[in-house]
């Protein structure tokens, strides 16, 4: 039976530590009114955390009569997380301290030698990242890994990942915390794009919203009351495979996706290669669409209408306040401008529709978002269930920066 004091303990430390998470730098006695604590116990949890050196003063109040209260905020490089976003080209790794700022990143091709090979490859990088920039890796906690794929619990596999060899076949997080001797964690990286889109830009305002991906594949992260949506195998949100535009009964539509065959990349160079008898990039078809090239609008327009019609059978099952659309292909506000029309056509209520504000690094910010609450809930819970620590973001303005 669990020790009903050491429970209340943890209870009290957590809240303490929300407290100055969120509204730091902050005095004790805010902190105290705060959480409904005696301002006694919150002196004594503070100290401890300074003496272990969590916590700092940084000044004092102003503009009080009287004495002015010391204020205290988290030591932002007390610790730190891993936030890796493995791609079938590139892998990058950025790590982040306890306030979410970016103090390192690194992107690296990633290496063609699949399964174990890549492991090692993120592990090493994550270590030369600390490295680089004179920061002990005892420091690194918590590290999350967004794959284009999804994670088999039981396993440790990932699947549908086909530009990534060998990672269907071994226990990927296992074998990546073995390598690191920290908690790994595993998601989906459009699962991450859309925690990140949420914690960067929506908290509060918007708690409801679906991140769509276009680009080499199609893919949703759906957050729902500020939770993210995975279904019962970790596969909600692959609307790739949505039963429209190509044939959904022939085979090759269970290996790529109905709706990837006429909307993604590989299915706008091809369709633009029927038209003219050339083979072009896809930002070549949208630079001949700037031009005036006609079968590049009508190209562009047709992978338009099938998203519109993708986002409309979202808006019809999920009704999110917004959807965030991003990936190589997405985030292009040429398409945008053909969407929004499109919906309006086959849909009898607006959707709002927005353009990623994180452009590649979403996925990043999204592991980082999870990093960070895994991390202060270990470090100051005690794994205390249902406990939970919002962690604010940093300014979107200061995190560009970072990563730029």
């Amino acid at each position: 039976m669990a020790d009903p004091t050491n429970i209340s303990r943890r209870m009290t430390l957590s809240s303490v530590v929300q407290a100055i998470t969120s509204y730091g730098p902050i005095s004790r006695a805010s902190v105290a009114k705060m959480t409904g604590l005696s301002k006694q116990t919150v002196s004594e949890i503070v100290s401890s955390l300074e003496n272990d050196g969590w916590v700092q003063t940084v000044g004092r109040t102003e503009g009080n009569v009287g004495r002015r209260a010391v204020v205290y905020e988290i030591v932002p490089d007390a610790a730190l997380v891993a936030s890796v976003d493995l791609g079938g080209t590139k892998v990058r790794v950025a790590l982040c301290n306890l306030s979410g700022a970016v103090v390192a990143e690194i992107t690296e091709p990633t290496t063609q030698g699949g399964g174990a090979a890549v492991v090692d490859q993120i592990g090493k990088i994550i270590i030369d990242a600390a490295t680089r920039h004179g920061i002990g890796s005892e420091k690194i906690r918590v590290a999350v890994v967004g794959v284009p794929g999804v994670l088999d619990s039981r396993t440790g596999h990932i699947n549908l990942a086909p530009n990534i060899n060998g990672i269907d076949s071994i226990d990927f997080p296992a074998l990546l915390q073995a390598r690191l001797g920290i908690e790994v964690l595993v998601e989906n990286d459009v699962n991450l794009a859309a925690l990140g889109e949420h914690w960067m830009t929506h908290r509060g305002d918007k708690d409801d919203l679906v991140f769509l991906s276009i680009g080499t594949g199609i893919g949703a992260g759906i957050v729902i009351g500020g939770q993210l949506v995975r279904g019962s195998t970790g596969g909600a949100g692959e609307i790739g495979y949505l039963p429209f535009g190509a044939d959904p009964y022939e085979e090759e539509s269970l290996t790529v996706g109905a709706l990837e065959r006429v909307a993604a990349t590989s299915a706008i160079i091809h369709h633009y290669l029927e038209l003219t008898g050339k083979r072009r990039s896809v930002p070549e078809i949208f630079e001949a669409l700037v031009t005036g090239d006609t079968e590049a609008t009508q190209v562009l327009q047709e992978a338009a209408g099938y998203i519109a019609r993708a986002i409309a059978a979202i808006a019809a099952v999920v009704d999110p306040a917004c959807v965030v659309i991003g990936g190589s292909i997405g985030a292009r506000e040429e398409l945008i401008k053909m969407i929004e029309p499109e919906i309006n056509r086959c849909f009898p209520r607006p959707i709002p529709v927005e353009v990623s504000v994180l452009g590649n690094h979403a996925a990043l910010v999204g592991g980082a978002s999870i990093a960070l609450s895994r991390l202060h809930i270990a470090l100051f819970s005690g794994g205390l269930p249902g406990a939970q620590i919002v962690v604010p973001p940093p300014l979107l303005e200061n995190y560009q920066e970072n990563v730029a």
